[in-house]
């Protein structure tokens, strides 16, 4: 499975001298990958070496392509966060499946019951449903989305349906 925390984490590896990398979903099976190295900059050689890295070792059915990290503004992608422990282990597992998805999802959110509904090939979207005798608050529905984005692979996008 490829998280974004795991996809970063082989990038930091293959990669030391690139000091800030950040990996998010631009689109369908389409991840960015934003870098800069240690003088705040980004060969053409280095850039190019991240992209054919990616192609080698990153997942196989996503297209990615290199930023220079500044970028990450104008694309607008979320600020990191702090995140539950269980949520940092669960995104470097390389054997995570829908199954373990769901018992970190349901270990966090112990008033609600997280089912996987389907995979949407046309959009690149998983569907999950969360059933709670509780109402559940605006806070809590974005943890849930917060830690999906995390858990789930890159290239991927998700929906949650509250029952």
């Amino acid at each position: 499975m490829g998280t974004r925390l795991y996809s970063e984490y082989l990038i930091k590896k293959h990669c030391p001298h690139v000091k800030y990398v950040r990996v998010h979903t631009s689109g369908k099976h389409t991840a960015m990958i934003y870098a800069w190295n240690e003088d705040l900059k980004l060969s053409e050689e280095e850039t190019a070496d991240l992209e054919h890295f990616a192609s080698l070792y990153l997942l196989q059915h996503v297209c990615f392509h290199v930023k220079a990290y500044p970028a990450l503004r104008a694309d607008r992608v979320p600020m990191i966060e702090d995140l539950p422990d269980r949520i940092v282990e669960a995104a470097m597992q390389r054997d995570l499946d829908q199954y373990k998805i769901l018992r970190v999802i349901n270990s966090l959110f112990t008033n609600a019951d997280a089912s996987f509904q389907f995979y949407d090939v046309k959009t690149g979207t998983i569907h999950f449903e969360i059933k709670s005798e509780d109402p559940i608050t605006a806070i809590e529905k974005e943890l849930v989305r917060k830690y999906l984005y995390e858990i789930i692979p890159l290239g991927s996008y998700v929906e949650v349906h509250y029952v």
